[in-house]
């Protein structure tokens, strides 16, 4: 039997035997294809024959492909170890010399957007097969796109306007110094180390590491607070007022490639379910021996009398292709591979890269997984997250890299249903006690991703509208508070130094409206698995259809095509009633 230990990936399959000579070589043909695609400008006319037009996209494809894949070596041998010249130097270099590739084909780009008229592009997208989708999109950016000079104009402006209002948030707070009084030592703290104290098992603690966060945003509010303000005006001035879109969150809504229509939906579904959570937090106070939970006590762990137990590395994917294969040997296969090709880089050491992630820097080849294991429950679960991203990538290798990737909305599918499988298996192992703690665990984790993630989207509805109409910092602290009180009801005390949290959250800053990605991919992933319940093993065939369109099609067709319609209220309901019966489960085994 196979045993799997801790270590290294191997990146042979993207670059064998890199050594400058051979990294040269393959740039350098990266270049010659460019060169040679350059001189099909003269073939850009309307009338370009379909057979011409697919040409020309399958050269610029191969190119993709090829950059994808010397651009994706540099990055992992980066991740490797953050601290090495050798890979810092080589990552550099390669990402400047993809860069200048990519602004050689922008004439195909202007083209397509802005110079065919539409009888003719409608007749070339009809012919082109999976890359319809990908052509489709680009023209509906461009009906929000302007003229090159004044594209250049943004561009050159926005390093020293909203990407530096961006970059000095980010420096301003990144050196923040927090002092936080832990059993009676005051102790001198970043923020990530901060962090971890909101989970501790004490109270006082949790209660402390707040209100040296709070303090400190306070502190700084004036500048924050006018940074906030000044790149939310800059949102709605370029995307408002210049290119069309007729709200902020359309903006984001257009980029996702998703109807407002569905997102509206999904919020007014998250807003409606908001007593599944306040239940699970009244029965949280309970659990805790508390009479009522306060905002600092919301990630407070269970108290709970077993150990938390321990994984190998070896267990821990034995669980993950084991939960995988009661649903679809196909799946399982497909993450048996990513492990056997030794596409995995699992083991602790100084410089590798933090957290965890899943590149897929070629179709043709299978992903890689950076982990950093330890042996802890969270850990395995981010394993079969991860996993569950290589998995959606192996399943649309067959489509081309223009199109394999999933849009934002459907990204965390695969990775939220993976661990939704091997959540369902480890409670078949586990005692009443065990499952109380997964649950609690599992429940608190879907109010992190979908309840959280959907009440800060709506409070940036609310905060862009209001600093269109001119506010200040305090004003925007109460809309923040407001949100919070509708989000709890009467289920937690929130206090008012909760106001300034809005401060601290950086997706504000640096991707607005970016946070309901959260609560739909988990969601649609609940609904996925509500369905998977209730219609057994064949639904594995259509799930796996789901995967394997990837990027070529818009999310509202492709699940359409398979019975499901996003734009329901039923359909994101499903997975809240998923949500809602763990927490009844949770209370029965109280």
């Amino acid at each position: 039997m196979v045993r799997y230990e801790l270590g290294k990936w191997n990146l042979d399959e993207l670059v064998k035997n890199p050594t400058r000579s051979t990294i040269d070589k393959k740039l350098a043909e990266i270049e010659k294809n460019t060169k040679k695609i350059t001189t099909a400008k003269k073939n850009l006319k309307p009338n370009i024959t379909s057979a011409k037009f697919l040409k020309l996209l399958s050269e610029i494809e191969h190119i993709a492909e090829k950059s994808s894949m010397i651009g994706g070596y540099s990055s992992l041998r980066y991740s490797e170890n953050t601290q090495s010249d050798d890979a810092t130097s080589l990552l550099m270099r390669i990402s400047k010399f993809n860069s200048e590739m990519e602004n050689r084909l922008l004439f195909f780009d202007l083209w397509w957007k802005k110079q065919i008229d539409e009888r003719n592009a409608k007749r070339l997208i009809k012919s082109a097969g999976q890359f319809s989708e990908y052509l489709r999109f680009k023209r509906l950016l461009a009906k929000y796109s302007l003229s090159e000079p004044e594209e250049k104009i943004i561009n050159t402006l926005d390093v020293t306007g909203a990407s530096a209002l961006v970059k000095l948030y980010d420096k301003i707070t990144n050196a923040f110094v927090y002092v936080v009084t832990v059993d009676g030592k005051k102790k001198t703290m970043n923020r990530e180390q901060l962090t971890t104290l909101v989970r501790s098992n004490k109270a006082k603690t949790r209660e402390a590491a707040y209100k040296s966060l709070f303090s400190k945003y306070n502190e700084n509010k004036g500048v924050t607070g006018e940074i906030y303000q000044n790149i939310v005006q800059n949102w709605r001035d370029e995307g408002i007022g210049m290119r069309g879109f007729s709200s902020p969150i359309m903006i984001r809504n257009v980029s996702n490639n998703i109807d407002n229509k569905t997102i509206k939906t999904l919020l007014d579904v998250c807003k409606k379910n908001t007593k599944v959570f306040q239940n699970y937090f009244l029965q949280k106070a309970k659990l805790l021996g508390i009479k009522k939970l306060r905002r600092y006590d919301l990630y407070a762990p269970r108290k709970s009398k077993i150990k938390e137990k321990t994984y190998s590395y070896d267990k821990s994917i034995k669980l993950v292709l084991e939960s995988l294969a009661k649903f679809s040997p196909i799946l399982s296969g497909y993450a048996n591979n990513v492990f056997r090709q030794n596409h995995v880089d699992s083991s602790l050491r100084p410089g590798k890269t933090s957290g965890a992630f899943c590149s897929t820097p070629s179709t043709k080849i299978s992903p890689y997984v950076l982990v950093n294991f330890t042996g802890k429950t969270r850990d395995v679960f981010t394993l079969a997250h991860e996993i569950g991203h290589a998995i959606h990538s192996i399943s649309a290798s067959g489509k081309s890299i223009l199109v394999s990737e999933a849009p934002l909305p459907l990204a965390e599918t695969a990775s939220t249903f993976s661990e939704l499988l091997l959540y369902d298996n480890l409670s078949e192992m586990v005692d009443d006690e065990g499952k109380k703690n997964m649950l609690s665990e599992k429940i608190d984790d879907f109010y992190a991703t979908v309840g959280r993630q959907s009440f800060f989207t709506l409070f940036e509805i609310s905060a862009h509208e209001q600093i269109a109409n001119s506010t200040t910092v305090d004003e925007i602290s109460k809309t923040y508070l407001n949100n919070l009180k509708d989000q709890f009801g009467n289920s937690v005390k929130i206090s008012e130094d909760f106001g300034i949290e809005w401060s601290c959250i950086p997706h504000f800053h640096h991707a607005p409206f970016y946070c309901y990605a959260y609560a739909f991919g988990n969601l649609l992933s609940l609904s996925l698995f509500q369905r998977y319940k209730k219609e057994g093993k064949s639904f594995a065939s259509t799930y796996i259809e789901i995967l394997a369109a990837g990027g070529s099609k818009k999310p509202e067709n492709l699940l359409n095509d398979f019975g499901i319609d996003i734009t329901k209220t039923s359909f994101w309901q499903d997975g809240f009633d998923y949500i809602k019966n763990q927490v009844k489960e949770l209370s029965r085994l109280n």
